[in-house]
């Protein structure tokens, strides 16, 4: 790899292996220590940020409830943009801007189109509140052709989110309220180590998922406005 410190390279390729040869995979940062590195660069924040459209993942306190506001942590590194050619925009990973941002939210009713969780909504057995985010979503057209939209996604749905401990006395507990027939049902699903959705069920699943270009196109072929 060549040298961070090269100021032949552009920023954003500087401040990608400053990460790998100097924070390292999963450290933290503070916005202070990247500025430090960069002296009199303008706008290194901003080309860190630009990373992530290419793969790279970066986390804030809003992905990661463990890191105080100043600090940031270096998930994951993605693309190798020092290499030739790695350093070009993908198509459709221009700068979301705010307008943009509140059309997507109002567009998909201010919920998580993965979960379904809103703004401020705790998660299932947590006192963490959701924020959500807009994500880019690759979908497969009726052409076969591959197009990128927007959606709405909170971060834990975006980013993974931290691990969840399995509660097996609360299943056990409800599953002793099922009737006989419910009862029979969840029994068949165990059986199988699987369940069989209707294609019913499974369209309006995959509806639920689609960015709002898409979802407007199914609302068209079942004739609603």
């Amino acid at each position: 790899m060549p040298s961070w410190q090269d100021a032949g390279l552009g920023t954003m390729k500087r401040v990608a292996l400053w990460l790998v040869s100097e924070v390292r995979e999963g450290n933290t940062f503070t916005k202070e220590e990247l500025r430090e590195a960069f002296p009199g660069v303008s706008q290194v924040d901003r080309r860190m940020r630009d990373l992530r459209d290419f793969g790279w993942l970066i986390a804030t306190n809003r992905e990661d409830a463990s890191l105080d506001s100043h600090e940031q942590r270096f998930v994951k590194p993605g693309d190798p943009v020092w290499e030739p050619g790695r350093a070009t925009r993908k198509t459709g990973t221009t700068a979301i801007g705010a307008g943009r941002r509140r059309e997507v939210l109002a567009r998909d009713r201010n919920m998580c189109r993965s979960c379904g969780i809103t703004p401020g909504e705790t998660y299932a057995g947590t006192h963490e509140a959701a924020q959500l985010d807009i994500a880019r979503r690759e979908v497969v057209k009726p052409d076969g052709i591959k197009a990128t939209e927007l959606v709405t996604e909170c971060k834990r749905c975006r980013l993974g989110g931290r691990s969840l401990t399995a509660d097996l006395g609360k299943v056990l507990k409800e599953t002793a309220t099922l009737d006989s027939i419910e009862r029979k049902v969840l029994s068949g699903w165990v059986a199988a180590d699987q369940r069989q959705f209707s294609l019913l069920e499974q369209i309006w699943s995959d509806y639920r998922s689609l960015p709002e270009e898409s979802r407007a196109q199914l609302r068209a072929e079942l004739g609603l406005s």
